[in-house]
C-alpha cells in the first residue's frame, strides 16, 4: 500500500465540514482536524502512487470549502 498525508486549507469555519465530508471517501484512513497553518490533516492510502493521486485529485479536493491541499508521501526508511 502507498500512504500520503494531505495538508489541507479550509474556508475561515470550514474546517469541521470539511473533516466530515473527507472522512467518508474510501482509501481515508484518518482525519484530524489541527491547530497551525493547516485546518485538517488526512492520512490516504491506496494500491498505487496512480490510483492515490485520483482519490486526491478527484474526490478530495472537490470537497466544498479547501482553498489549497499539500500532499506529503510516507517513505519506509
Amino acid at each position: 500500500m502507498v500512504q500520503a498525508y494531505i495538508l489541507i486549507q479550509t474556508e475561515v469555519g470550514k474546517a469541521r465540514d470539511v473533516a466530515a465530508a473527507i472522512d467518508k471517501i474510501n482509501g481515508v484512513v484518518r482525519v484530524d482536524a489541527v491547530t497551525g497553518p493547516y485546518d485538517v490533516v488526512v492520512l490516504g492510502e491506496a494500491h498505487s502512487v496512480d490510483e492515490l493521486g485520483r482519490m486526491i485529485v478527484s474526490k478530495i479536493q472537490y470537497v466544498p470549502g479547501i482553498t489549497r491541499t499539500v500532499t506529503c508521501s510516507v517513505v519506509n526508511l
